[in-house]
């Protein structure tokens, strides 16, 4: 997988390590692209030291019980993450961070490492290799239910999107991509980042969509259809 000016090719290609930014109902996946904005000073301290190395930083939910942190305010995490490669960034200013996270693959979270002095946590991965060899256009994909359900949101919420890009995009991005960008809760968004394959995810992401909007429009919902 082409991320930026790198190649993630297998395994030996990522670190057996990754700083983690936990961020709750936000998913990263392979071939898609975060926004960020940090400002929080240990996760500018992590951006610091990613851009000082490989630029790679992880992303995971922290866990959806309501638990008090401990007292260094870590929240306990979700065991499946991803990592991405930093590739933009820009200053404001005022001491913010600008960013785009660009998705390679997603990690299976193991034991935390020791934090010392470090303001971050890191933690020991195993990547999900088969991430990094998913073809762009998987033709087990339903992709006109997916532009269906797609088009009947926006239909629904009266919004609109530039169809000759949505077009000409792959499978995988555009399966992946609208499964960060779909309003579901954190409990919904960690369903699709495990969901075992592209096919999967999309059925699940069409699923989810169908839901949300029979609870909101009833039976106008199915009018869309």
């Amino acid at each position: 997988m082409q991320v930026g000016n790198a190649r993630y090719l297998t395994e030996a290609d990522l670190p057996e390590t990754i700083a983690i930014f936990p961020l709750s109902g936000v998913l990263l996946l392979s071939g898609a692209h975060l926004p960020l904005n940090v400002f929080e000073p240990r996760y500018l301290a992590l951006i610091d030291d990613a851009l000082k190395h490989n630029r790679l930083i992880g992303v995971a939910q922290p866990v959806f019980t309501e638990t008090e942190e401990s007292p260094a305010g870590n929240p306990d995490l979700c065991k499946v993450g991803t990592i991405g490669r930093i590739t933009t960034f820009g200053e404001t200013g005022d001491g913010r961070y600008v960013i785009d996270v660009s998705g390679i693959c997603r990690v299976r979270l193991l034991n935390e490492m020791p934090q010392g002095h470090c303001p971050y946590r890191r933690f020991a991965i195993k990547p999900f290799v088969s991430d990094l060899i998913e073809p762009d256009d998987d033709p087990a994909v339903d992709r006109d239910a997916l532009l269906s359900a797609f088009r009947n949101y926006l239909d629904a919420n009266k919004l609109e999107v530039d169809w000759e890009a949505v077009g000409k995009t792959s499978n995988r991005t555009l399966v992946n991509s609208l499964s960060m960008m779909a309003p579901f809760g954190p409990r919904e968004k960690q369903a699709l980042l495990e969901a075992p394959d592209l096919r999967t995810r999309a059925e699940t992401l069409v699923a989810m969509t169908e839901i949300v909007l029979a609870k909101a429009f009833g039976d106008a919902a199915r009018t869309l259809q």
